[in-house]
């Protein structure tokens, strides 16, 4: 194997020593050399392999079906600069073949009885609740580590991470076969975090990025629809957004009965009874849910694994203050260079502030977000397995 370059891994290093939670949740740093090393070398891998587009595009044995791909990919990226206005860098002009499903593995730690993820701190990036392996067999070994410390623990593979404009993010086999949509959301999604990132605040960093991937996907659905006069990719769209949004709302219904339980004064062996009897009746209204979406198994895989509050815990980071910032953007009457700066200046505030002022813009749709399953949800999640299968 050639050797990186002596300035890639320096490069690599600076961006594991100040982006180890912003890159994939890696090392703390009690954990040593090795493990940043493991954060440093995956990046330099990821670098290495990285080609020019245009050069695949010209290249006459690139394969059909990665062309296409890949070209459809770029205009794309060029939707999200020219008409989101989001960052306009080489950041997925390139491409990189992994040789697997996912770059990384995040893990996600929580008590038995709490719905709080374990958070680790870093330089630059600060606390963040899970922490991201390159190598899946590690993230498990450090997740049965959890476990031995008396956590439970949940492990979730990644297709696509920001490295918040240090590095040109590359495409990747891990999600540049999937549906064309779920490339535009990925695409979207990172480049929001380049748009804006709050040290240490994942709610935050992660309801930004899922409100403007939204936003980004209905309007680049919406030209795509005005050019070409096919409305197949939007159809698919609201089924996927409805599918998330009601499996969202199944969560959201559970979680709730989780906090109210382990908020009691019942003694641990009931509350722990009590939370088994919750978990069984998810499994069950999930079943309910697959039968009214004609069968669809894409949510199959999050609960393949032994539930726990990990599980639960890892959805509300991405999705819970999504309200907020739809409604911040609504209150700019959808003019997204007023929506980066309102969400700037949020972004500004004193933590407590600034969780109290979303709470405050997230009140107009509370009651939406927690009612019964319907046509009312909004909030957006990810289809877990159906992205595993597409990337295999």
């Amino acid at each position: 194997m050639m050797r990186a370059p002596r300035r890639m891994v320096a490069i690599a290093l600076a961006g594991a020593t100040l982006f180890g939670g912003a890159l994939s949740g890696c090392a703390a740093w009690e954990d040593g050399p090795g493990y940043w090393w493991q954060s440093a070398a995956g990046q330099i891998d990821l670098v290495r392999r990285a080609q020019p587009i245009s050069e695949l595009l010209a290249d006459p044995a690139t394969d059909p079906r990665l062309r296409e791909r890949l070209s459809r990919a770029l205009e794309i990226r060029e939707f999200a600069s020219r008409e989101l206005g989001l960052p306009d860098n080489d950041s997925y002009t390139r491409y990189a073949d992994l040789g697997r499903p996912y770059v990384v593995w995040n893990v996600f730690a929580a008590p038995a009885l709490s719905l709080q993820l374990r958070k680790w701190c870093f330089p630059v990036a600060g606390c963040v609740s899970y922490r991201g392996f390159f190598d899946r067999d590690e993230a498990e070994r450090f997740a049965q580590r959890m476990r031995a410390e008396g956590y439970e623990a949940y492990v979730a593979g990644v297709p696509a991470y920001s490295t918040l404009g240090w590095f040109s993010d590359p495409l990747l086999n891990t999600f540049v076969g999937q549906h064309e949509v779920e490339v535009a959301r990925l695409i979207f999604h990172e480049l929001a975090h380049q748009q804006l990132y709050v040290s240490g605040d994942s709610a935050f960093n992660e309801s930004f990025a899922t409100a403007v991937e939204r936003i980004g996907v209905e309007r680049w659905l919406a030209a795509r629809e005005a050019a070409t006069g096919d409305s197949s990719a939007r159809l698919a769209w609201q089924a996927r957004s409805q599918r998330r949004a009601d499996f969202l709302a199944l969560l959201r219904r559970h979680r709730a009965a989780l906090s109210s339980l382990f908020a009691s004064p019942l003694p641990d062996e009931e509350k722990l009874a009590g939370r088994e009897r919750i978990f069984a009746q998810m499994r069950d209204d999930y079943a309910a849910l697959r039968q009214r979406w004609g069968g669809f198994a894409g949510y199959d895989r999050w609960f393949a694994q032994p539930l726990t509050t990990a599980h639960l815990a890892s959805v509300a980071t991405y999705t819970d203050l999504v309200p907020a910032f739809e409604s911040l953007l609504a209150r700019e009457g959808g003019d997204l260079a007023r929506f980066y700066q309102a969400a700037v200046e949020l972004s500004d505030l004193p933590a407590l502030e600034r969780s109290r002022t979303l709470a405050a813009l997230a009140a107009p749709t509370t009651i939406a977000a927690s009612a019964p399953l319907d046509d009312r949800q909004a909030a957006l999640a990810d289809e877990p397995a159906q992205q595993a299968q597409q990337a295999q």
